[in-house]
């Protein structure tokens, strides 16, 4: 499966054709709906037939592996044939909240040293769980440090290193509950020019600037070690 929004995360829709359709959901030889992983919620969207019918996707969801993506239909869904042509279509203003979010966790990470032990990205609102004991963390000051890179307008990009740099660079994974795939060769690394680097299969924007104003809203304490931060769009 060709997975497009890996190359370009602007990229709205596609032309694609069913590769199969089942009790499980529906599967296309090239797609731009990014499945859930990594704390990132599914693409929702539709699939739009020629004939002007149109199926509605409410989820997107990882398959037998990483380069597979099974689209979920609403529920009482005909479903298409394999073979037929589709325009695959994202709700675009959805997944362009949540590479906002995204981007931004990953801002987080580079203000707050510390590892990852969970997280979450939502639509207008994220969070990141740290491993910081016996550590006070200020919500003022993050926030402003959080704006301040935001307005420096870094860009962003992904690029990939092989599976033995990254094994030999253990210090770039800063996720201790998730792990970047391996196995296949290589490893996407998603780079804030010289603020963060880190895999990430994720979608994320192009500059910094995108994200927009955000605030931290709340820091909790999740246990002895789990500090967590949560941010939200400003707006």
């Amino acid at each position: 499966m060709e997975l497009v929004f890996r190359d370009d995360a602007y990229c709205k829709s596609c032309e694609a054709t069913v590769v199969s359709a089942d009790d499980q959901g529906i599967r296309l030889d090239r797609t731009v709906f990014y499945p859930t992983g990594g704390g990132q919620p599914g693409d929702t969207g539709a699939l739009r037939l020629a004939d002007g019918g149109t199926i509605r996707i409410v989820d997107a969801r990882k398959g037998a592996d990483h380069e597979d993506v099974v689209h979920i239909p609403e529920p009482g869904a005909a479903l298409p044939a394999p073979g037929t042509k589709v325009t695959a279509e994202i709700d675009w203003d959805r997944r362009h909240r949540h590479m906002r979010i995204h981007s931004c966790l990953h801002l987080l990470c580079a203000v707050i040293t510390g590892d990852v032990t969970g997280g979450q990205i939502g639509d207008t609102k994220g969070r990141l769980d740290f491993n910081l004991p016996d550590t006070s963390l200020d919500k003022e000051e993050i926030t402003a440090n959080l704006n301040r890179l935001i307005a420096e307008d870094h860009p962003v990009a992904a690029r990939w290193i092989s599976d033995e740099e990254l094994a030999g660079n253990s210090q770039l994974v800063r996720t201790m509950s998730v792990k970047p795939p391996s196995g296949a060769g290589q490893v996407r690394l998603l780079e804030i020019a010289g603020v963060d680097l880190q895999p990430c299969g994720g979608t994320h924007v192009a500059r910094t600037g995108e994200i927009g104003p955000v605030i931290v809203t709340k820091i909790e304490n999740k246990g002895r070690q789990n500090r967590r931060v949560n941010i939200a769009f400003a707006d």
